[in-house]
């Protein structure tokens, strides 16, 4: 053979073969682009934030069973007659809104503080410390307000040693308030007079217990706008459940606007994520009533303002009887029919639909 030809054939055999592991190396290299980008959103997914544990503070909006007993209607009969069967210290016929936050969650409803000691096994979802009737500051009704239910949960970690920090870190704190200051202040006072200058009084300390519990080490907080509570059945009960109380959810107004102001100076001095979301209770509740529920997967209310359960002399007195034992209330033939269960509080299919309405939100909480 020709040196001359032998020679170019030997350099075309050289260029082939280089082609061929420049184009192995592309592959593997095109490969390896694809791979970290798995990797990358692999990682941006594992570093998203995914609780584990759900404590909460606030009233009856979240309580599942820390009201005494002997003292508190939740405990007594037609209470918990859909969830779990029987009365469970849920001011409903069911579950309420920590089950539904629990639930989005992917946890078990966490258990309540007084249970704690017989529910060992159960502390591993978070712990729950919100008490029916309670509000920011002392109130009519018996029960720890906020800041001393979050000196229980401090003593549950630093005395009990139930939690570490790490276990904080992956935790969401739900913290409700459903106007029960109010309640307290409009039954001392007897008259909304002065109550508009109450309330900066109730967003600053609720905004103190906020910025505490943060500080204690919980990663995200969920804590509640006032519902309009010109709509409660305690309101609506003077028109027969027919029109909202326009004067009380004006003064609600306040109340959450406040909120929204001193949320957003908390999230805005924040370097990270923003730890604080507000679960808009107004919005969400005068959605369904606007809807009466009418929307894919909720029951249809025919009336959202009226009760299941209305007592009989009182239309606040449900769950109790008479020396004889006989009832002193009556409950509607379909609980499910109902948005609100009592005087003050949605039923479980009220809450579920609450919930559907607070999706977007509870999104933000990721």
């Amino acid at each position: 053979m020709d040196a001359h030809l032998q020679k170019l054939l030997s350099n075309l055999f050289c260029f082939t073969i280089l082609l061929l592991l420049l184009r192995n190396q592309g592959v593997q290299g095109d490969s390896g682009h694809h791979n970290l980008h798995r990797r990358l959103l692999t990682n941006r997914n594992l570093l998203s934030f995914r609780p584990n544990k759900l404590f909460v503070f606030g009233d009856s909006y979240a309580d599942t069973g820390n009201n005494p007993i002997s003292a508190s209607s939740s405990w007594k009969t037609p209470y918990g007659v859909t969830f779990p069967g029987k009365p469970s210290g849920r001011f409903s016929d069911g579950r309420v809104l920590t089950d539904y936050l629990a639930r989005f969650m992917g946890v078990k409803s966490p258990i309540p503080y007084r249970w704690r000691k017989v529910g060992y096994k159960q502390v591993k979802y978070g712990m729950n410390f919100a008490n029916g009737g309670t509000g920011v500051f002392e109130t009519i009704f018996p029960g720890p307000n906020m800041t001393t239910q979050i000196d229980l949960f401090q003593q549950v970690i630093n005395v009990e040693k139930v939690y570490a920090q790490t276990d904080l870190q992956n935790s969401l704190a739900l913290v409700t308030v459903a106007g029960n200051d109010y309640s307290t202040y409009l039954a001392r006072n007897g008259s909304i007079q002065g109550l508009q200058a109450f309330i900066p009084l109730v967003v600053n300390q609720l905004a103190i217990n906020l910025d505490r519990i943060h500080k204690i080490g919980i990663r995200k907080i969920a804590l509640t706008g006032l519902q309009p509570l010109g709509c409660l059945p305690r309101s609506t009960v003077s028109s027969s459940f027919q029109e909202c109380n326009d004067s009380e959810n004006a003064l609600v107004n306040l109340h959450n606007s406040l909120l929204q102001q001193a949320v957003a100076k908390f999230n805005n001095n924040q370097t990270k994520d923003a730890p604080f979301v507000i679960l808009d209770l107004y919005t969400a509740f005068m959605t369904v009533f606007q809807n009466k529920g009418d929307h894919p997967g909720s029951s249809k209310f025919e009336n959202p303002l009226k009760p299941c359960c209305v007592g009989v002399s009182s239309e606040f007195s449900c769950g109790s009887v008479d020396g004889d034992g006989a009832k002193k209330y009556t409950v509607c033939d379909e609980p499910k029919s109902a948005f609100f269960w009592d005087g003050s509080h949605p039923s479980q299919e009220g809450w579920r639909t609450v919930y559907g309405a607070l999706q977007s939100t509870l999104e933000q909480i990721y």
